[in-house]
C-alpha cells in the first residue's frame, strides 16, 4: 500500500497560513511586513539573552529643556559571527549594524515608533525582558508631543526606573540630574506651599 503526502502551499493562492504576523507595509523607514509566530520566538529569546532595551536621558544642548528620552533595542554578537545581526534586520527592518573596536558587533533600533513596533511584536515571547519591555512601551505611550517641564521629570523617572534592569556602569544622566539643569534654567515650575 502506498500513502503520498500532499502538501498544499496556500501562499501562493493568497491565503496566510496560520501563525503569522499581519503588519501594513510602510515608508522608507519600514514596518514589519510579515513574520511567523517561531521567528518572534527566536528573536524574542535572542534579546532576552544577547540583546538589550535601553530607555536613555540624553543631554543635548540644541534642546530647549536640555534633555531627550531616547529608547532604544541593541543586538549583541562576536564579529566572527555577526551574519545573525544581519539576518535578524533583515527581519524586524529597522536600525543599522556597525562593528566595535572591542571586536563586537551591534544590531541597533533607535526611535518611539521602531521600538515600540518591535517590542509589541516581541512582547509575547520575552522571559528576562518582558517587565522591562512593559515599561519601556508604557514610556512611550505617554511620550507627548509637545514636551513640558513637569512630563521632562516624570518620564526622567520612569527611565530611572528601567535603568534598574540594565548594568551600565557609566550612567549620570538620572531624573535628578535633569530636575536641577531645570532647576539652574529656571525651567521647572516653583513649588509653592499652601
Amino acid at each position: 500500500m502506498y500513502i503520498a503526502l500532499i502538501v498544499l502551499n496556500l501562499t501562493e493562492i493568497g491565503e496566510t497560513p496560520p501563525g503569522y504576523y499581519e503588519r501594513s507595509r510602510g515608508q522608507y523607514r519600514g514596518k514589519i511586513s510579515k513574520m511567523f509566530d517561531e521567528v518572534a520566538a527566536y528573536i524574542a529569546g535572542f534579546l532576552d539573552g544577547d540583546g538589550s532595551v535601553m530607555a536613555q536621558l540624553v543631554y543635548r544642548k540644541d534642546y530647549r529643556l536640555g534633555y531627550q528620552i531616547r529608547v532604544s533595542i541593541v543586538f549583541y554578537q562576536k564579529q566572527s559571527h555577526n551574519e545573525i545581526l544581519f539576518w535578524l534586520k533583515e527581519q524586524l527592518v529597522f536600525g543599522y549594524i556597525r562593528d566595535r573596536n572591542d571586536g563586537m558587533t551591534e544590531y541597533t533600533i533607535v526611535g518611539q515608533e521602531e521600538v515600540a513596533q518591535v517590542l509589541s511584536l516581541l512582547h509575547p515571547n520575552l522571559r528576562l525582558k518582558k517587565k522591562l519591555a512593559q515599561d519601556v512601551m508604557k514610556l512611550i505611550s505617554l511620550h507627548p508631543k509637545k514636551m513640558t517641564a513637569v512630563k521632562l521629570i516624570r518620564l526622567a523617572e520612569m527611565v530611572d526606573k528601567t535603568a534598574e534592569f540594565n548594568y551600565s556602569k557609566k550612567r549620570t544622566n538620572t531624573s535628578e540630574v535633569v530636575r536641577q539643569f531645570l532647576k539652574d534654567k529656571e525651567l521647572f515650575p516653583v513649588e509653592t506651599s499652601c
